[in-house]
């Protein structure tokens, strides 16, 4: 038995919750992935995990098993870091998980200078809007806005990103431009102004525009004739005149000089955005997660609003 490879596999069931999950993140066949748990069972004499039809789950003993497995696996990538130049010239695959915006106006211009950078890193970019389960789909960090979705993750701030509310010439000829927040309000039938809405892929609920003025704070809830849950799709509808909304400054800012967009309600505020990388707390970070965050965090620098 690779008692090794047998510790690294039950670490990542125990996190996962699963042989299949577990199995398809490290690239072994899923009876590999059991064979090694049963032989790890067997040497050490005691039941590690739960298994059931619909799930694994941990014993007592499993758990304080992982404790210390999660600790020694930590200890050896030290090691081997230290023993090596993987810290100086970062290698291997890295699997990066963003929203679409970030991803196709930032990361992905900046892809060749982060080859030239890092050549032996390949990086698997997962882009989209969605939340995902990081350990179980096998991402070694994502960055992400708001507050962190679980105590068990670790999160490097990146950038304060600034909103702004903005519409289209075009839509602004038909409809006016707004001299308050409350004139976005639903109150009159039909309603004055079309709002450009964003909802959750994950619960459906659609977050309101939020106004911030001195001491004075306004929250509109978006009842909108167009709504989407992707945020380049989300500008796109409003530099296409669907209605007014609230996107990023940075997003906006080059449809402000070509003049397919116009700040509305400029003396209004909100308060600002926070992008993070995000990874599991219990996970040892690497070498290539540390070059990938401190890479990430100085192509943020431009666009974060506290500088």
């Amino acid at each position: 038995m690779d008692q090794l490879l047998a510790l690294r596999v039950f670490v990542r069931i125990a996190e996962s919750g699963g042989f299949s999950r577990a199995a398809d993140a490290m690239g072994i066949p899923r009876a590999t992935a059991t064979k090694l748990v049963q032989d790890l069972e067997r040497h050490l004499r005691v039941r590690l995990l739960h298994r059931t039809t619909r799930r694994v789950s941990v014993t007592p003993e499993g758990a304080a098993y992982y404790e210390r497995a999660v600790r020694l696996i930590a200890e050896l990538d030290d090691m081997d870091e230290g023993m090596s130049s993987a810290r100086a010239q970062p290698r291997g695959r890295l699997r990066v998980d963003v929203g679409s915006a970030l991803a196709n106006l930032l990361l992905i211009p900046a892809l060749p200078a982060f080859q030239d950078a890092f050549p032996e890193l390949h990086l698997d970019l997962g882009v989209s809007d969605r939340p995902i389960d990081l350990i179980g789909e096998g991402v070694d960090c994502a960055i992400r806005g708001g507050d962190l979705p679980d105590t068990s993750f670790v999160a490097r701030r990146l950038a304060d990103l600034e909103w702004v509310t903005c519409a289209s010439p075009s839509y602004l000829k038909r409809r006016g431009e707004p001299d308050h927040p409350q004139d976005l309000l639903a109150s009159e039938a039909p309603p004055r102004h079309q709002l450009v809405g964003y909802f959750s892929s994950l619960s459906g609920r659609h977050v309101p525009m939020m106004f911030c003025r001195d001491d004075e704070q306004i929250s509109v809830p978006v009842t909108a004739a167009v709504a989407v849950n992707e945020s380049t799709a989300h500008l796109n509808a409003l530099v296409a005149g669907a209605g007014i909304g609230q996107t990023f400054r940075f997003m906006a800012e080059w449809h402000f000089a070509h003049g397919t967009l116009k700040p509305v309600l400029p003396e209004w505020t909100r308060p600002d955005h926070r992008i993070q990388l995000v990874y599991p707390a219990s996970r040892h970070l690497h070498a290539k997660v540390r070059a990938f965050a401190d890479w990430a965090a100085e192509l943020f620098a431009p666009v974060d609003a506290q500088r």
